[in-house]
């Protein structure tokens, strides 16, 4: 833990540059072999992460294919088919060994957490309909201060002072965002916000029902019990809300044979965004991923305005900005309280 002492009086993108580099350094000190193969991974999990956000905007904006209850019931469905695949040709699948048992109470605790991570995905894509790449990061790069918020209010976990006050510019910079986003919509405002709260809800969820060490599972083998509540949930969803998704699937399919090939890549992307979260982590280490979590915001928006040409203001820019430094600044101030 020696390297941190020297970012106590640094600014924070210096703070954030030194994260990179120990990140970097880390990834350095390792033979050759494993360097390549960590920066595979981070590529691949920056192709995924933007592809599926840009895939799901194109779909669902430019395309014209409003239906984003559909939309993530096929994300779900490639993700219960493909970690299923994963799993049966996994090691330890065919050595004999007796699959260890699920306590009933274990997977009604992972159903909770399934349609907790259903509904948010289902707002983030249903904002996605209404709003630019560009707005819907800003808010999602508050999802720190939801953490925080909920860790407060569910478990009682307190944080430092300090923390805290790293959340101010993080909610700051999403209002300047929104007072300065020209395509500004409501109701995709506050299905975003929903959306980036019930990510850090999963994710407080995640750390109390499934802390104690028995019930430790890793991401994959949580997105293979969830997966299939998930679809549970957004079959029916589906019927009651998009009953016209199928028809027009159809239709579509007819009129340009591609649609389809965009439908699976996008859901067998949705899929990969999770395995290579989960590789990252392995891999290298949560900071890591943190990280790369504030490029990754900042590259999909540059990369959704160069596609998509919403309008952008410098105010909605500067707002980001500081939402961003805030988030770095929180993870400074998280690492330091430790």
């Amino acid at each position: 833990m020696g390297q941190e002492a020297h970012h106590h009086h640094a600014l924070p993108t210096s703070a954030a540059a030194a994260d990179a580099a120990d990140a970097a350094a880390a990834v350095s000190a390792s033979p050759p072999a494993t360097r390549l193969f960590t920066a595979g991974l981070v590529a691949a999990w920056y192709a995924s992460n933007i592809g599926v956000l840009l895939l799901n905007k194109y779909l669902l904006s430019v395309y014209g294919f409003r239906f984003p209850v559909f939309l993530t019931a096929c994300h779900m469905s490639a993700c219960a088919l493909l970690s299923a695949l994963a799993h049966a040709a996994g090691p330890g699948s065919s050595s004999g060994a007796a699959p260890r048992r699920r306590s009933q109470a274990q997977l009604a605790r992972v159903a909770v957490l399934g349609a907790v991570f259903c509904a948010s995905v289902v707002s983030g894509n249903i904002s996605l309909r209404y709003l630019p790449v560009s707005f819907n990061q800003a808010v999602g790069a508050t999802t720190p201060f939801f953490t925080a918020v909920l860790a407060y209010a569910v478990a009682a976990r307190r944080e430092a002072w300090a923390t805290y006050a790293a959340l101010l510019p993080v909610v700051a910079g999403v209002v300047i965002a929104t007072g300065g986003e020209p395509s500004f919509h409501l109701f995709g405002f506050i299905m975003c916000v929903g959306a980036t709260a019930g990510r850090a809800l999963k994710s407080v969820l995640q750390g109390i029902l499934l802390s104690s060490e028995e019930e430790k599972m890793n991401s994959m083998d949580l997105l293979r019990y969830m997966a299939p509540v998930a679809i549970a949930l957004l079959v029916p969803a589906t019927l009651i809300m998009e009953r016209e998704a199928f028809g027009v699937v159809v239709t579509l399919a007819r009129e340009d044979p591609n649609f389809i090939w965009i439908l699976l890549c996008n859901s067998s992307m949705a899929y990969f965004v999770n395995l290579t979260n989960f590789l990252v982590t392995k891999h290298t280490s949560p900071l890591t991923l943190q990280v790369l979590g504030n490029a990754k915001g900042a590259v999909a928006v540059v990369v959704s305005i160069l596609i998509f040409k919403n309008p952008v203001t410098v105010v909605g820019m500067l707002g980001y900005g500081i939402t961003v430094m805030g988030v770095v600044l929180y993870g400074e101030a998280k690492k330091r309280s430790k």
